[in-house]
Parts: structure tokens; C-alpha cells; sequence
């Protein structure tokens, strides 16, 4: 596959992917249209387009969310479980320490 073709589906994917839900359903039933399916047929490709497209955010998030844990990981950066926790054991310390 030449570069440039790759690169302009990885782009429209991208792009795809930064659509709200109201504007693949949109964009899915303007396709409906153009193509002239039946009534039925349409319906389906609605409801499959809009829940791959629910099932391929879902999955980004948790990609998103893995790359900014293994950043925080590598940059060392405590996160906030890790703070809240050292919060507590200080507040633990300082009612040891007035007993």
C-alpha cells in the first residue's frame, strides 16, 4: 500500500474517531441515502456503524488511558491513589504524635 494512501486512511480514521455519535449517525444515514438502500438495510448499517463506532472510542479510552498511566509510570509522577495515601499516613503520624 503507497504511503500516501495509508496516511490518508490512518487521517480519516483519526478524524472519524473525533466525530460525536449524533454526527456518525448523521453521516451514516446521509450515506443511506446516497446509496439507496431499502429502509431496512439502512437501519442496520445505522445501528452497525453506531455501535463500532461506540466499540473503537471505548477502546481508544483505554488506550489513551494505558499511554497516560505508562507516562506517569516512566516520568515518575506519583499519582493521585499514590497521594491521597501518603495524605493519609502524614495525617496518621500527626494524631500518633499528639498522644
Amino acid at each position: 500500500m503507497p504511503f500516501e494512501m495509508m496516511k490518508k486512511i490512518m487521517m480519516t480514521g483519526i478524524g472519524l474517531a473525533l466525530k460525536t455519535q449524533s454526527e456518525i449517525e448523521s453521516m451514516s444515514k446521509e450515506l443511506v441515502k446516497r446509496s439507496k438502500m431499502s429502509e431496512a438495510e439502512g437501519k442496520k448499517f445505522v445501528a452497525d456503524v453506531v455501535k463500532k463506532y461506540g466499540k473503537a472510542k471505548k477502546d481508544m479510552e483505554q488506550k489513551i488511558q494505558k499511554g497516560v498511566a505508562d507516562y506517569m509510570s516512566s516520568a515518575d509522577i506519583a499519582s493521585k491513589k499514590e497521594l491521597n495515601a501518603l495524605k493519609n499516613e502524614i495525617k496518621n503520624l500527626k494524631k500518633a504524635r499528639k498522644k
